[in-house]
């Protein structure tokens, strides 16, 4: 396979992952979370503006859909993220490499519930983000553990509002990323992803056509037919104004 032949399979491939459609449905073992998660941030992301800092960036796979001028990804300083050479600056979890007021939003997706110390990692946002900054954070409320040992916290949408209101954040705007019966149909595909994971990337993607695909068909049959439970969902997708 030629070079820009595989440049394009990786950018197919990358897009079913975090922006999946029907490709997805066969090769993505996250497909209800990544496509809540894409549809929540597609939705909100236009109100991020201007100079952006990006939180637990990974491989900014989010990027494109933020109206920034300048867009700035952060990261943990590990040789496993110093290897991926995707972020622009590395810290060490505490005090962020940057100027008091020195942002316009602020992002950060999925990394929340790996922060420590959850307080000093908002203080530390509120720090950087100009007034009336807003900051967009999503944050899992029902998944299992993952990326351990650094997996600490679930949070409510109650626990949400209250940990970023007492750090002089305005809610404006929180959703609930799937909440319908596709929540049950995604944590069976996460315990199947698990218990089949190999290291060979070929086999699990076999694996979870074969497995996976037919759980994530159902599942969209399923939440077609059945009520939403808004009491039950996968993620918290929220917006802030730093007051």
């Amino acid at each position: 396979m030629s070079s820009s032949l595989a440049m394009r399979a990786r950018q197919i491939y990358d897009a079913a992952m975090f922006f999946p459609s029907v490709l997805g449905v066969f090769i993505n073992p996250f497909y209800f979370s990544r496509k809540g998660l894409a549809r929540g941030l597609s939705a909100l992301a236009p109100r991020i503006t201007g100079k952006v800092l990006d939180v637990g960036c990974g491989n900014k796979p989010y990027m494109s859909l933020y109206r920034a001028s300048e867009y700035i990804g952060l990261e943990i300083d590990s040789p496993e993220n110093r290897a991926a050479k995707s972020a622009d600056h590395y810290y060490d979890g505490e005090r962020f490499p940057f100027e008091s007021q020195s942002f316009d939003s602020v992002v950060s997706n999925q990394v929340f519930e790996h922060v420590r110390d959850p307080d000093l990692f908002l203080s530390e946002i509120s720090r950087v983000l100009r007034t009336d900054g807003l900051v967009l954070i999503t944050a899992p409320f029902v998944w299992d553990e993952h990326e351990q040992p650094h997996d600490y916290t679930r949070y409510s949408s109650f626990g949400m509002t209250s940990i970023l209101n007492r750090h002089g954040f305005e809610i404006l705007e929180l959703r609930k990323s799937v909440d319908d019966i596709r929540i049950v149909f995604q944590l069976l595909n996460a315990y199947i992803h698990k218990q089949t994971l190999t290291r060979s990337k070929l086999a699990n993607l076999l694996l979870t056509v074969l497995l996976m695909a037919p759980v994530n068909i159902v599942g969209e049959i399923m939440s077609w037919i059945t009520p939403r439970n808004p009491d039950l969902y996968l993620d918290n997708i929220v917006l802030a104004r730093k007051r």
